[in-house]
């Protein structure tokens, strides 16, 4: 695939789930999309556990630069938003919105990476979990580990897991993903209503490429630390952009904005959850894949997106500079937004009124039809190119 791929990162990850397919247990809820698995806390055979782990991935390498640049420690607050923000929202698509165990692990490299980092990181994670609980989704850090590793990373690495003990019958399995439902999305871009500021939409995925195509070759002579030595040299910091610069389309500057920290939906999921669990065929988080994961889900459903968000002008700037495909940008970033939930078009303008109590714009994005070509699932995207099939 394209430059995604030959910078040494995959969206599809299929070496990872061939290695993983028919070898490892898919848990007691196999279509879901976090693996479940049975009571081992509390030997409860009406529980489950659930234990997910994520991260910021390559997006804390251009929080380096920006503070080895800038001064601002604080975008290192934003990186741990971003990990724990990976893990909340992919387990909200299961039906989790209470009593999170946080954990953390950061690897850093310490001749570049001091030790006032690692303290603004910790004290974050304390302050997110605290924030959470305060929007009624209670969570609570348990500890975690910092290593140094120089010797094996370069920078900088953030990670979580997030372990949840739930009623097996509260699982939203994605199980009754079927056709004639609606794709209602959320919108990854905007401010809602608990974040302080602008949020570009960006998320944590396809990092490694924005950051690549926006930023100038200016950061590939200062900091060769920041990036892979095996990546060509043509696909390394070949963007127009410095970090501070400014752009017409964007309330912040362009570092700022690739740095938005990643936006949860669990306030919002949950509300939806409170009225409409029992409604919801399935939830997906648009992470690695982007707006391609949902094939991942359902079964001979032929996905089709054809009202999607306007394009956030993030990801309208990485495509100008970067003339990166369509097809190329729906597989590695989210691309206006990340939640999608499958209902009933009868129950979507309460859902969206849901929404927008959080200043969250929610919409119709698309529909599900029976795929009648095969037996897989096929997605269709209308884009701005034209229609682009996937399966």
């Amino acid at each position: 695939m394209n430059k995604y791929f030959n910078r040494g990162v995959s969206s599809k990850k299929e070496d990872v789930y061939n290695a993983l397919e028919g070898k490892i247990s898919s848990g007691i809820f196999p279509t879901a999309f976090c693996k479940v698995v049975e009571d081992y806390l509390g030997l409860d055979k009406d529980y489950c556990n659930i234990m997910h782990s994520d991260g910021a991935g390559t997006k804390s390498s251009l929080a380096y630069i920006y503070y080895k640049e800038t001064g601002d420690i604080s975008v290192f607050k934003g990186i741990a938003m971003d990990s724990i923000v990976m893990n909340v929202d992919d387990l909200i698509c299961i039906g989790a919105t209470d009593n999170f165990l946080l954990s953390n692990t950061i690897g850093r490299n310490p001749h570049y990476i001091p030790g006032e980092v690692i303290k603004t990181i910790i004290q974050a994670y304390e302050e997110i979990a605290c924030w959470y609980s305060d929007m009624g989704i209670p969570m609570i850090l348990t500890g975690g580990e910092t290593a140094d590793v120089g010797d094996v990373v370069r920078t900088l690495v953030i990670d979580s897991t997030i372990t949840v003990r739930m009623k097996k019958s509260d699982i939203i399995a994605n199980d009754k993903i079927k056709p004639d439902m609606v794709i209602l999305g959320l919108s990854s871009s905007g401010q809602a209503t608990y974040e302080k500021e602008y949020n570009s939409g960006i998320g944590s995925n396809g990092l490694t490429s924005a950051r690549h195509d926006i930023f100038n070759k200016i950061y590939k002579e200062k900091y060769p630390e920041s990036f892979n030595p095996k990546m060509p040299d043509d696909l390394s910091y070949c963007g127009p952009f410095k970090l501070t610069d400014t752009h017409p389309g964007l309330p912040i500057n362009i570092g700022k904005a690739v740095l938005s920290p990643t936006r949860t939906f669990a306030p919002v999921i949950k509300e939806i959850l409170k009225e409409y669990k029992g409604n919801i065929g399935g939830m997906v988080h648009c992470t690695g894949g982007g707006q391609t994961k949902c094939l991942r889900f359902g079964k001979n459903v032929h996905y089709i997106k054809n009202n999607l968000f306007e394009l956030p002008p993030i990801f309208k700037i990485i495509q100008e500079v970067s003339k990166t495909t369509y097809q190329e940008m729906y597989q590695v970033f989210n691309m206006g937004h990340r939640i999608e939930i499958y209902i009933k078009e009868t129950i979507a303008n309460a859902i969206i009124d849901i929404c927008k109590n959080f200043n969250i714009n929610a919409k119709i994005i698309g529909e599900i039809k029976k795929n009648e070509a095969n037996d897989k699932n096929k997605l269709t995207i209308f884009s701005p190119s034209g229609e682009i099939e996937f399966d």
